[in-house]
Order: structure tokens, then C-alpha cells, then sequence
């Protein structure tokens, strides 16, 4: 099997020059990165992974842990992880926990066993008190907001976002307003429960507990949503989707049922996906492919320097106006 010094003799270079080269490390002429990765190829050299995490102490490696690997909700932070990380040459073990707290409890062990250099957690099962503990074993970012709690977090004001939607909503003079909110007791889940209470209270409009929409996140819920609607009598005039999906799912049954939109049922998406852009439906934008990026930043900046200080990072809000209210 080759090995670095017949690579450095056939590329014409140091083997340090080969050892930066096979490292990724930025400080190498692209001639000289060019010759190496030319030695590499011919000779079909393969290093050895296992050698160069026991002298490195790290493993480039990072785990995400997340409920579902097809949460619609949680597709955009995973992209903004894995885009970041596969920039900086890292792998991503991403572990789906079906919300069970030994499956978390898993990941976890995984750091403290120094199988991974780190974890983010974008949707948590267990109570602080149990994660902080692995703080001790390596550096964990979570993609809510933690508040006086030592973790760092990367996260979107789910209250704010919420508010923004439905205050847009009642000026326009809706009171019935349909809202599809996550899974029943999360924490985003009762930001927005409480944003959408007491918006309601403003304009003196109780809260329906029939007009609140659970686990709604995908388009298939959408358009399950949508068939509900028009059903109704009365009728609500607005929702405030959950999702993009949700919002594009509703919107696209709810024309072929019949629905005008924004005439009789006004509809807000939350992301400012594509698929909405597409469908040019109005939008609380929310950069959730932004909050991985952050998270995977935290994380790999923790990782590189080797020491770990909480700190907090909300990203922003803002309401897109389109045709769809």
C-alpha cells in the first residue's frame, strides 16, 4: 500500500506539503495541490482514517439529531448543516430519535465515547438537566432558543414569527383565522399557541380550539386541511400555515375546490420557500436553512478552538407580501 512518502517523492514535495494537502489545509500552491492529488490518484492511496483521528483527537465527524429524517419542518436547518459542513470537510451522522429519549441519549453518549467531535440537536426529546451534563464530554449547539440555560443555541423567535403573521392577518380585518402549529406541548408549539392567543385578544376574538391544526407541517396536511375548511360553517377566512409545504399543499386543494384565495380564505406561509415563491403565496420569512448554517459555525468554531462558551443567536424575521391575502 502506498504511503505519503511515495506520494511526496512522485508529486515532487515535501511531505509536509503532502500532509497539509491530504488535511485540506488552506496554505498550499495550487500547482502543488494539483501534483499531489495526481500522486494520490495514480498510486490509489487511501488513508487511514482510524490513524489520523488518534493523532489528530478529532474525527471530523459531527452528529445531528433530529425526530424524523423526513420532517418537512427540519429539511431546511439539516441543508444549512450539511452545506457548511461539507464545505469546512466534515461528515455529518444524521440520527433520528422518533422523539424517544433514549435515542437522544444515544447521540450523546456517542460525544462522551469521542465518536464525533460534536452534536446539534434541531429538535430536542430530553430535559436540559440531561443534556447538559455531555457539555463536559464536547461542544453541543441546539436549534432553539436555550434561554438561561449554558448551551449555546442558533434559533428563530417562533412567538415573533407567529405574531407577524397574524397581526398582518387581523389588519387586514380577518378574525377567523385557521393556525397549523407543530407537535402538541413542544416549545415552538407553545410560542405559537401563545402568539396566537394573544393576538386574538387584541381584537377581542376568542381562540378556537377546533381552528388550531397539530402535527400539521407536511402538504399532505395542507390538503387535508384544505377538504376540512370547506366544510365548515361558518367558515374561516384565513390560516396561517405552519410550514410552506402546509401553506402550498392548502393553497393548491383549496383552488380545486372551489376556494378563491385570497378572496374566500387568505392563506401565509411561513420560510419563503421556493415552492411558495412558485405559488406566490404571501410569507413570514424565516431562514431556517440559516439557523444550520449558524448552528454548524457555533460548532466547528467550539471544535477548531477547543473551548466552549454558550451564546445565543436569533435570526431574523420579516413578512413578504404576496397575492394569497
Amino acid at each position: 500500500m502506498a504511503n505519503i512518502k511515495e506520494i511526496a517523492r512522485m508529486a515532487g514535495v515535501s511531505v509536509t506539503t503532502v500532509s497539509r494537502v491530504l488535511n485540506r489545509h488552506p496554505y498550499v500552491s495550487e500547482d502543488k495541490r494539483a501534483a499531489v492529488l495526481e500522486a494520490v490518484r495514480k498510486l490509489d492511496y487511501v488513508q487511514n482514517l482510524n490513524a489520523v483521528h488518534l493523532i489528530k483527537g478529532k474525527t471530523s465527524m459531527i452528529a445531528v439529531v433530529l425526530p424524523y429524517v423526513d420532517n418537512p419542518y427540519l429539511s431546511s436547518p439539516v441543508e444549512g448543516i450539511l452545506s457548511e459542513a461539507n464545505r469546512c470537510g466534515y461528515r455529518v451522522v444524521l440520527c433520528q430519535t422518533n422523539y424517544r429519549p433514549e435515542e437522544e441519549l444515544k447521540v450523546l453518549e456517542m460525544l462522551r465515547m469521542k465518536q464525533v467531535d460534536g452534536v446539534i440537536i434541531t429538535s430536542r426529546t430530553n430535559d436540559w438537566d440531561v443534556i447538559k451534563p455531555y457539555l463536559a464530554s464536547g461542544p453541543i449547539v441546539v436549534c432553539e432558543d436555550a434561554g438561561d440555560e449554558p448551551l449555546s443555541c442558533a434559533y428563530i423567535d417562533h412567538y415573533r414569527s407567529f405574531e407577524t403573521g397574524l397581526r398582518y392577518l387581523t389588519a387586514q380585518g380577518h378574525r377567523h383565522i385557521v393556525c397549523c402549529i407543530g407537535r402538541r406541548g413542544s416549545n415552538t408549539s407553545q410560542a405559537r399557541e401563545r402568539a396566537v392567543r394573544e393576538a386574538l385578544a387584541v381584537v377581542q376574538e376568542p381562540l378556537r380550539s377546533e381552528w388550531i391544526f397539530y402535527d400539521a407541517l407536511s402538504m399532505e396536511a395542507g390538503v387535508e386541511i384544505a377538504h376540512r375548511l370547506a366544510g365548515m360553517n361558518p367558515r374561516p377566512t384565513a390560516v396561517l400555515a405552519g410550514t410552506h409545504q402546509t401553506a402550498a399543499g392548502l393553497v393548491a386543494e383549496a383552488r380545486k375546490l372551489g376556494l378563491r384565495v385570497p378572496d374566500d380564505l387568505a392563506v401565509i406561509g411561513f420560510d419563503n420557500h421556493m415552492l411558495g415563491q412558485l405559488l406566490d403565496i404571501t410569507a413570514v420569512e424565516q431562514s431556517n436553512k440559516d439557523v444550520g448554517r449558524a448552528a454548524f459555525q457555533m460548532l466547528h468554531r467550539y471544535i477548531a478552538e477547543e473551548r466552549y462558551e454558550a451564546e445565543k443567536q436569533e435570526l431574523p424575521v420579516r413578512l413578504v407580501e404576496r397575492s394569497t391575502v
